[in-house]
């Protein structure tokens, strides 16, 4: 059995609170009685993306677990590489792939240097690809980014949601090997489907997005800062089945 822990938009800045939230998520894996597979982190790490949030949110994102963490519209790729992966800046796309007994999770850059909704260059997509076609013949693959490519229903979300996600679609429809997606960005969690596998959002740490139908539009602030943070735990049986569940974070 293979376990995931998925968390989300963290946004850590020079506010105490959104580095308590985070704090309390990790602390929380951290004490877990079990050895996770990985632990996933689908973007917005650093609010401004500015050097000392990235030092910030890299000693707070520390973990026992095997640790993973792509970009999102909040981060900058050249200060993300530097200061999260110790890698050279550079302005490509951050993309990475972690094999682990059982499991190939690719993290694709959604993110779109100066705009807030995503978009998979075509080097990402040519990257993702490979991985795919490389992976070892049974292995199942995740497929992370920042960006859902689907509209949930949630119109501030839905208009900075991943675009040009047909191209997607199509390795998706010939890699049967890809098992699911996993995203962030929403600040709530959902569960929905995209070309034929399930898309798994991950809710948000530092703050949770009311749904269309819990607020008045234009009469309060659509982000609810009472809820507590969430994670989900994606689970791949023997069977190749998948799992999520949702947990809240005191």
């Amino acid at each position: 059995m293979i376990v995931i822990a998925h968390l989300s938009d963290v946004h850590v800045d020079d506010d105490r609170r959104s580095v308590e939230r985070t704090r309390a998520v990790m602390e929380y894996l951290e004490d877990l009685p079990y050895d996770l597979d990985a632990v996933l982190v689908t973007g917005d790490i650093a609010d401004h993306a500015l050097p000392a949030e990235y030092e910030r949110a890299r000693r707070l994102l520390t973990s026992r677990h095997p640790l993973l963490i792509c970009p999102g519209n909040h981060d900058e790729r050249a200060a993300f590489r530097r200061h999260m992966l110790g890698q050279p800046e550079s302005a490509s796309p951050v993309n990475q792939a972690h094999h682990a007994p059982g499991v190939v999770i690719a993290l694709c850059d959604s993110s779109v240097p100066g705009k807030d909704e995503g978009f998979l260059e075509d080097e990402t997509l040519a990257w993702l690809d490979d991985v795919l076609a490389r992976a070892p013949a049974g292995v199942p693959v995740l497929v992370g980014f920042h960006h859902p490519p689907v509209p949930l229903h949630i119109p501030y979300v839905d208009a900075i949601r991943q675009f040009g996600a047909e191209r997607l679609a199509a390795i998706a429809a010939r890699r049967p090997n890809l098992t699911a997606f996993l995203a962030g960005h929403a600040h709530t969690s959902a569960a929905t489907t995209f070309a034929g596998r399930p898309l798994l959002v991950a809710p948000g740490v530092v703050s949770t997005l009311r749904l269309p139908w819990e607020h008045r539009a234009h009469a309060e602030d659509p982000l609810d800062l009472a809820q507590p943070p969430g994670v989900a735990f994606h689970v791949l049986d023997d069977a190749g089945r998948l799992t999520t569940h949702y947990r809240v974070v005191p």
